[in-house]
């Protein structure tokens, strides 16, 4: 049993204890290429975040990780086998349920960790803020913590070289024979405006990608993925400590 764990943990150990900060994993489950697993997403909010918070645990941080929310925003992906989506509508509804139970019982710091690029929470955090003045709702993107070109030669965004590196490491068992691989090639708007990142409309993913990845996997190895987990998991643990122990009445310099 890890006590930062809620899944794992018991009513013996949590009746009495208190908490700084509520950790809430969210993932999506789609297609990654045609070798990783629909959990992918899943698979490294729940590794990721787990390990980070033991971390965070051991330097004496009062912390629970709650269960991973399975499904994500895939609107995009609507005409893909079993990609499964949630509509932003949704995602806010479940957000505020679980900021309800969590403002009444006085854990009033949520970190949301999420674990794909569909979702977008930075509108759900503002709305929810306002109708939960107490709380203290942030989210991060654990993804765009590191700089990926100092551990991976191929960049990407889904199902690319860092993602197969991560699975490889973490679920060796879960990824396809390294032949079955598709190459991740992905085609960019004929619209300059859009690549440069200043105008967005949605990917219509079938149309962007033959394999459904986006990014180069073929150069992914088990060691990439494990030595870019271990500086990922202790720089989120450090954003947890940090958090934890922050006065949310005084945040600002």
């Amino acid at each position: 049993m890890r006590p930062y764990i809620l899944a794992e943990t018991n009513w013996q150990h949590l009746k009495d204890a208190k908490f700084d900060l509520a950790i809430l994993p969210w993932g999506a489950t789609e297609a990654h290429n045609y070798h990783l697993p629909y959990a992918t997403d899943v698979i490294e909010s729940d590794y990721i975040a787990a390990e980070a918070a033991r971390i965070a645990w051991e330097k004496g941080s009062k912390l629970i990780v709650l269960p991973t929310i399975p499904f994500g925003v895939n609107t995009g992906q609507t005409d893909i086998h079993l990609d499964i989506n949630l509509h932003p509508s949704t995602q806010m509804a479940i957000l505020s349920d679980v900021i309800e139970v969590l403002n009444r019982q006085g854990i009033y710091k949520l970190l949301i960790f999420n674990s794909h690029g569909g979702n977008n929470f930075k509108p759900l955090v503002r709305e929810l803020g306002v109708k939960y003045p107490k709380m203290f709702i942030c989210f991060s993107n654990w993804f765009k913590s590191l700089d990926k070109n100092k551990y991976f030669d191929n960049q990407g965004d889904h199902a690319d070289e860092m993602e197969t590196s991560l699975i490889l490491h973490l679920k060796p068992e879960l990824v396809l024979p390294r032949e079955t691989w598709g190459m991740g090639k992905d085609k960019k708007y004929k619209i300059k405006a859009f690549s440069e990142g200043w105008v967005w409309a949605e990917r219509k993913w079938s149309q962007i990608s033959e394999d459904t990845g986006v990014g180069n996997p073929l150069l992914a190895t088990k060691e990439k993925g494990e030595r870019f987990f271990k500086d990922v998991t202790e720089k989120m643990a450090k954003l947890f400590v940090d958090i934890c122990n922050a006065d949310i009445e005084d945040l600002y310099e």
